[in-house]
């Protein structure tokens, strides 16, 4: 059975089982960026993704409950940088590679801040984002790099905004599927594959500055106080109510 994983850092913990350790070989992975990690369950590339949210709901798909990649309050890893106030947006530059972010952000900004801005999609970089739009939305380990401290423009922390507003966890992807592929796999495959990551996440965070030049410093804080893999009622609660939200966006 052919699987897409998302091809960032907060993957890492989920999939080290699969790639690692005892459920080494159990599936056939690739890994992609998350909107490619949609398209490729769409178009039957791949019988199981970890999904961005926004398009389980778009799609119809069912999902793994037990792990995914969440956060309550800040999440790091997502961030709205904006030249103007929040209210003053008008045109947003988006990570091309993001689905459930710019929901999320077209959610927040319209809820929180009454605006609608008009979205294009760009590479993620952030000057060349903001020398054509009044904010950028950009997520991941590209995000990850950037240290919003240092450039002088507000910076929103979306999982952080969106606790803020709903008292909920945040749920950005899940493994999802059709009912139909679902039903072919071992749930506690994934649930395993996880708890094998947990267990060497030492070894995780010294690969991830070996590989993606992270710090461990940053790499260990990012995986331990930002990201949560296990969902448990309150994340289910915040999916529902995110993936309630969505249905409203035209």
């Amino acid at each position: 059975m052919r699987v897409s994983a998302v091809s960032y850092l907060n993957t890492w913990p989920l999939v080290w089982g699969f790639l690692h350790g005892e459920q080494r070989g159990l599936y056939d992975f690739r890994f992609d960026l998350p909107a490619v990690c949609a398209k490729a369950v769409a178009d039957g590339d791949a019988e199981i993704g970890l999904v961005p949210c926004a398009e389980v709901e778009r799609q119809g798909l069912d999902f793994l409950p037990d792990v995914g990649i969440a956060c309550e309050g800040p999440v790091r890893s997502i961030l709205l940088v904006s030249k103007k106030p929040y209210s003053e947006i008008r045109t947003l530059a988006a990570d091309s590679s993001s689905r459930t972010s710019v929901a999320l952000t077209r959610i927040l900004l319209r809820e929180r801040y009454g605006c609608k801005p008009m979205i294009t999609r760009q590479a993620p970089e952030l000057e060349s984002m903001l020398a054509e739009s009044d904010a950028a939305l950009i997520i991941g380990d590209p995000a990850l790099h950037l240290d919003p401290a240092t450039r002088p423009y507000r910076a929103m922390d979306l999982g952080a905004e969106w606790t803020d507003f709903t008292g909920l966890p945040m749920v950005f992807a899940v493994w999802a599927g059709r009912a139909r592929e679902l039903a072919r796999v071992d749930p506690a495959a994934f649930v395993d594959s996880y708890r094998w990551g947990q267990a060497h996440l030492n070894e995780i965070v010294r690969r991830s500055g070996e590989e993606r030049g992270f710090s461990e410093a940053v790499a260990h804080e990012y995986l331990t106080r930002y990201i949560q893999f296990e969902l448990g009622p309150r994340h289910h609660e915040g999916l529902k109510r995110f993936r309630e939200f969505v249905r409203t966006l035209d």
